[in-house]
């Protein structure tokens, strides 16, 4: 009988520590996932607050405020493609990027999330940033869309039409690369806007 009892106990804690081992593995998953710090940072979003609008930290002490919209196509250039997410991160209006960490992995603090809507449309809230000191630069903004079921990639980076760097020799080169994400910016009350479409590969 002692045996029995004894088998017994071993048997339950086994289970119980399996149970317990199980819960904490599923936590860690749910919170870090396992290749958090080398995946893509458009992964690094909270599902419960994506939608089509996002706004960038510090985009209220901003100087040179900018709202980006536009509509994401599918890649027939017609029908607007939902639930496709874009992200972007970009340097400061000092052409610097400010880093921080979470959880060991180091990130660009400048970034937002969208995703778009039944209509394929976003709005972005972020600034235009500057050029790195004592260079010649071209303002940049960094694309990534996901779709679906599909690998993330990158797109061609948002410049600027006005940039003082962008000269005609270099949009001559960008258009024989076959690059057309140059943004126009049009200064409205306080903030600059532009509008750009993307049609997915």
């Amino acid at each position: 009988m002692k045996n029995v009892i004894l088998i017994l106990s071993i048997l339950f804690f086994l289970h119980f520590s399996s149970i317990l081992y199980a819960q904490d593995s599923a936590n860690v998953l749910e919170e870090i996932p396992f290749d958090y710090v080398t995946r893509s940072p458009v992964y690094d979003f909270s599902e419960k607050h994506l939608n089509n609008t996002d706004t960038i930290p510090d985009f209220e002490t901003m100087t040179n405020k900018l709202k980006i919209t536009g509509t994401i196509f599918e890649s027939d250039g017609i029908t607007p493609a939902k639930d496709v997410i874009l992200f972007i991160e970009q340097p400061n209006e000092d052409g610097e990027y400010d880093l921080k960490h979470k959880d060991d992995k180091r990130y660009v603090y400048h970034r937002a999330w969208v995703k778009t809507d039944a209509d394929g449309k976003y709005v972005l809230y972020t600034f235009i940033p500057g050029s790195y000191r004592h260079s010649r630069e071209l303002r940049h903004i960094h694309p990534i869309v996901k779709e679906a079921g599909k690998t993330e990639y990158k797109l061609d980076s948002f410049m600027f039409e006005d940039d003082p760097f962008l000269t005609k020799a270099c949009k001559k080169r960008l258009k024989k690369k076959g690059v057309n994400s140059v943004l126009s910016t049009l200064k409205k009350e306080d903030m600059y806007v532009a509008n750009y479409n993307i049609i997915l590969q």
